[in-house]
């Protein structure tokens, strides 16, 4: 994917902003331009007679005068911008990450109210998400349900891990903490680079679950270590309010435990997304795709202010010719 600008005015810095300082001429010279203006009227009103100094010399028009001088005044100013080679930020597609999928496999996911049932939906949506990610990133698999298990080391055999979320089943209890947990552990066993085998790489996890937790450690306490070890949680609340089960006879609804995946999101440094259907749900693997798939980085961009000012610069010259021209 080609990457693309974002917010290059608010992301716009400059690597020799020393350079700028030359834009301090530019108040000197709109004060020179207004100074000679009205000393041009000033003599002006010492002729009398208006209509032989028509006939002697034609009027300019005053708008075209000034617009000549604003553009010539504001390619000054691009082109210092240039000559102080801006920068911003874009974009760029990571060599390779470590992605580790997270699935909530309690009781509670085999509600129907996202059909045929929150676990069979969320299996299908995790392999279309593997699918689409670049070939050379590791990609890993827990389970979650009364405790936590590691189906898939990191691995770039993306078809493993396709398989075995497909054989996951659903158990009893929910052990948020621990699912991130054994993310951790599982970024840990990320194969090294060849050229890089000191240098880990970018890791994230992907947590979907519909509850609370209800069993083993915190996942707040869980969300601050992975803070610490710089791997951000990407929580899914996924499911909507009216889901129930059936469990012994009795009807027992669960609702979706919104404000935890919220605070598990934020003090990990994550993000938080909510989805109450199948395509809701893409969606938010499409988007978890690119915040994870993509990294910062600087790109100067000296050549288009160049550029702009460039183009200003032309349209001053011709506005100065039309000045200067006597049209028939």
């Amino acid at each position: 994917m080609t990457p693309e600008l974002t917010g290059l005015v608010p992301q716009l810095a400059f690597l020799d902003p020393e350079r700028l300082l030359i834009l301090l001429v530019i108040p000197l010279l709109v004060g020179a331009y207004i100074f000679a203006a009205r000393r041009k009227n000033r003599r002006g009103m010492r002729f009398t007679n208006t209509s032989m100094l028509a006939a002697v010399v034609p009027k300019q028009s005053q708008w075209r005068r000034h617009v000549a001088v604003a553009l010539s005044l504001l390619s000054l100013i691009t082109l210092t911008a240039a000559f102080a080679r801006p920068k911003t930020e874009i974009k760029v597609p990571r060599e390779r990450a470590t992605v580790v999928l997270v699935l909530d496999a309690s009781l509670s996911m085999q509600a129907t109210d996202v059909a045929p049932s929150r676990l069979d939906a969320a299996k299908k949506a995790a392999v279309e998400f593997v699918a689409t990610l670049p070939e050379k990133y590791n990609v890993s698999i827990v389970s979650i349900a009364g405790s936590a298990a590691i189906l898939v080391p990191p691995t770039t055999a993306h078809n493993t891990v396709e398989n075995a979320i497909g054989t996951i089943k659903l158990q009893d209890s929910t052990a948020i903490g621990e699912g991130i947990y054994a993310g951790l552990r599982a970024l840990q066993q990320a194969p090294k680079d060849p050229d890089q085998p000191d240098a880990p790489a970018p890791g994230a996890i992907v947590l979907l679950s519909d509850g609370s937790n209800t069993a083993g450690r915190a996942p707040e306490q869980a969300a601050s270590d992975a803070k610490v070890a710089n791997v951000p949680v990407y929580t899914i609340a996924y499911g909507t309010e009216n889901g129930y089960v059936d469990l012994d006879g009795k009807r027992e609804p669960v609702p979706v435990d919104h404000d935890e995946m919220r605070r598990v999101a934020q003090i990990s440094g994550g993000q938080y997304f909510a989805a109450a259907t199948a395509d809701q749900l893409k969606t938010v693997y499409e988007n978890i795709g690119s915040a994870v798939g993509y990294e910062k980085a600087d790109r100067e961009v000296t050549s288009r202010f160049a550029g702009y000012g460039l183009a200003l610069a032309v349209l001053a010259a011709l506005g100065a010719i039309s000045l200067g021209a006597r049209w028939p």
